[in-house]
C-alpha cells in the first residue's frame, strides 16, 4: 500500500514536471513567433524586440557568460552577497522570533517599533547603507538582511505562539524545563513556519543584492544588468534576469531538500495519516 502510494506520488511528480517544461518550451515558443519578422509584421517584430529581446540571442548571451568564463566572476559576488544576507537574516530572525515569543513584555514593548520597520519601503535604505558600509559587500548584505529578517521573524513569531497549550501542559507535566521545551516543542512548532518563509526569503536576498549591485558596484549580475540597460541592450538584461532566476530556483530547491531531511516527521504532500 505504501510502496503504491509512493509509486503514484513520483509518477504525478513526474507529469508535473513534464507540465512545467512544456509550459515554460510554450512561453518561449510564443516570444521567439512575436519576434519573428517572417511570421509576424516587421514593425511588430522589431518593436517586441526591442522591449522584450529575443528568446535566441537572450540564450546565445548566456551561454556566451558561461563558456567564455566572464559571468563567473560576476555570478559568485551575488550569489556570496544573497548567501550571506539570506544566513544572517535567517538567524537574526529565527532568534530575535523565539526571544519575543517567549517573552510577552519585550514583544508588547517592540511591537510598535517591528511594525514601523517592518511597514517601511526597506528599499530606501540602500543609499544610507551605501554611506555606512561603503560600495563594497556589506551595503548589499545589509540591505538583503532587513528584507529577509522580517519575513523570518513573523512567521517564527507565529509559530512559537501558536504552540498547542495542551502539548505545553503535558511536557511541563512530565518535568520539561525551560531549556527542553524550547528544544522539543516551541523550535519543532516554529519549523514548518520557518521553511514556510525561507523559499520567500531567498527571492528577497537576491533582490537586497541586485538593488544594492544598481546603486554603486563593480562586479555582480546586477552590474551587468545595469550596464546593459544603460546601453539600451534588452537581450543581456533579459539574460542577466535568466540566471539570477535559475540560480534563485537552485536555491530554493536547497532549501526544499533541507526541509524535507529536517522535518521527515510531517507527512508528504498529498499523503494522509492513516485512520
Amino acid at each position: 500500500m505504501a510502496a503504491s502510494r509512493k509509486r503514484e506520488m513520483r509518477v504525478t511528480r513526474g507529469r508535473l514536471a513534464l507540465y512545467h517544461t512544456l509550459l515554460l518550451g510554450a512561453v518561449f515558443v510564443v516570444w521567439h513567433l512575436m519576434t519573428n519578422p517572417l511570421l509576424v509584421s516587421a514593425e511588430f517584430a522589431q518593436n517586441t524586440a526591442f522591449f522584450f529581446g529575443k528568446p535566441l540571442v537572450v540564450l546565445e548571451r548566456v551561454w556566451d557568460w558561461f563558456a567564455s568564463g566572464k559571468i563567473y566572476e560576476h555570478l559568485l559576488v551575488t550569489l556570496a552577497e544573497t548567501l550571506l544576507a539570506f544566513g544572517f537574516g535567517t538567524a537574526l530572525g529565527l532568534g530575535v522570533g523565539l526571544w519575543l515569543a517567549l517573552s510577552p513584555t519585550a514583544s508588547a514593548l517592540a511591537d510598535p517599533y517591528i511594525k514601523a520597520m517592518n511597514a517601511m519601503p526597506r528599499v530606501i535604505l540602500a543609499p544610507i547603507f551605501a554611506v555606512w558600509f561603503g560600495l563594497g559587500i556589506l551595503s548589499k548584505v545589509a540591505l538583503g538582511i532587513t528584507l529577509v529578517f522580517f519575513i523570518v521573524f513573523f512567521n517564527v513569531y507565529q509559530g512559537v505562539r501558536e504552540v498547542s497549550p495542551v502539548v505545553l501542559n503535558n511536557a511541563r507535566m512530565l518535568g520539561a524545563g525551560a531549556g527542553q521545551l524550547l528544544r522539543t516543542v516551541y523550535v519543532p512548532s516554529a519549523m514548518s513556519w520557518v521553511f514556510s518563509s525561507l523559499h520567500t526569503s531567498v527571492g528577497m536576498a537576491f533582490v537586497g543584492a541586485v538593488v544594492g549591485e544598481y546603486l554603486g558596484a563593480a562586479r555582480g549580475v546586477g552590474y551587468l544588468i545595469l550596464q546593459a540597460e544603460g546601453a539600451f541592450d534588452i537581450n543581456t538584461v533579459f539574460a542577466g534576469i535568466v540566471v539570477l532566476t535559475a540560480f534563485a530556483l537552485a536555491l530554493d530547491a536547497a532549501v526544499s531538500v533541507l526541509e524535507n531531511r529536517l522535518l521527515v516527521w510531517r507527512p508528504a504532500q498529498g499523503e494522509t495519516e492513516p485512520l
